[in-house]
């Protein structure tokens, strides 16, 4: 059976530290970007690290295959979080968390696992742009941010929370940064928009929109898509998440999926050709409307043949 987060057996003293290691699992499935979550969509897969295991990477991939029932493919170090008084008990001991980012293919989640897939836009439905600016983020947002911002006790501060914010989300015709997820998340926590900032002062109501997740993991989940929004732009770690074989469409919902953002097509094409990150498998899809589209393959050799510079993302502007 999966296990809630727990934490490690170290004496509940003043000085005492835990060290919970914590797994941003992701998966592409049709166009939405998903995570693997447990009790009840509110915790990230996690455990604390023993003295028993070898490594952290060992204990992190002990823990999510007894959590979850997953085995662990692509696995990299995403950051270690120390911060007193974010899991809302500050009175308990110190508690540190390694997280790490993973990235996989949806499947099915055996039986007798509370474990499940989550898409990650439950928790950050204001980073989902490919419809474009979604509506609450003007209507709700931004007024609740500019009233934030003239609470400041002096005009300066006042301007300079204001300024945080629109570079942040993209107001006051600023171009939006898909890549600022986390910056996001903490400008909300700052101003005390989502639960996770009640914690410990007796409130807990949402004021904008958002699953809010247990301890600090709906910021360890921030990292890791800012750290994945990132890296598809320089390396091809998107195809960890594609299936053996894809169309070129299904390629580009992908990325699009995990920016949040529309590519340009002709674009996007046109640079998968260039880096030959793809070959064509000979066969065709048979599930597409209209016109049979070709499959294609990551093509291996290319990261033994030189360092390739990702998708590059062309991202859509309009």
């Amino acid at each position: 059976m999966a296990r809630s987060p727990q934490k490690s057996s170290a004496p509940a003293s003043g000085n005492a530290v835990t060290a919970d290691l914590v797994a941003v699992l992701v998966a592409v499935t049709e166009g939405t970007p998903k995570i693997m979550t447990i009790a009840g969509g509110s915790a990230l897969p996690s455990g604390p690290f023993e003295f028993t295991h070898r490594s952290l990477q060992t204990a992190l991939r002990a823990w999510v295959e007894a959590q979850t029932g997953h085995p662990l493919g692509y696995v990299e170090q995403l950051y270690t979080f120390a911060d007193r008084g974010r899991s809302g008990d500050a009175k308990g001991p110190h508690s540190v968390s390694i997280s790490y980012l993973g990235l996989t293919r949806e499947d099915r989640v055996g039986e007798g696992f509370e474990a499940h897939w989550s898409g990650w836009y439950d928790y950050f439905p204001w980073e989902d742009h490919r419809a474009g600016a979604p509506a609450f983020l003007a209507k709700t947002i931004a007024p609740k941010l500019k009233t934030w911002a003239k609470a400041a006790p002096s005009p300066t501060l006042q301007r300079e929370r204001w300024q945080r914010c629109a570079i942040t989300f993209g107001l006051d015709d600023r171009d939006w940064n898909e890549e600022l997820v986390l910056q996001r998340y903490e400008l909300l926590y700052e101003a005390a928009l989502i639960p996770e900032a009640g914690r410990g002062h007796g409130h807990e109501a949402p004021v904008v929109p958002g699953k809010p997740m247990t301890a600090d993991h709906r910021r360890i989940l921030a990292t890791g898509i800012a750290r994945l929004r990132a890296k598809i732009k320089y390396r091809p770690v998107v195809f960890e998440l594609m299936p053996a074989e894809f169309t070129l469409l299904q390629l580009q919902r992908s990325v699009e999926a995990l920016a949040g953002r529309l590519v340009h097509k002709q674009n996007f094409r046109r640079l998968i050709e260039q880096q030959e990150l793809v070959e064509e498998t000979g066969a065709m899809a048979a599930d597409t409307v209209g016109r049979p589209a070709k499959l294609f393959r990551f093509r291996h050799a290319v990261l033994a043949e030189r360092a390739v510079a990702g998708t590059k993302l062309p991202l859509s502007r309009t």
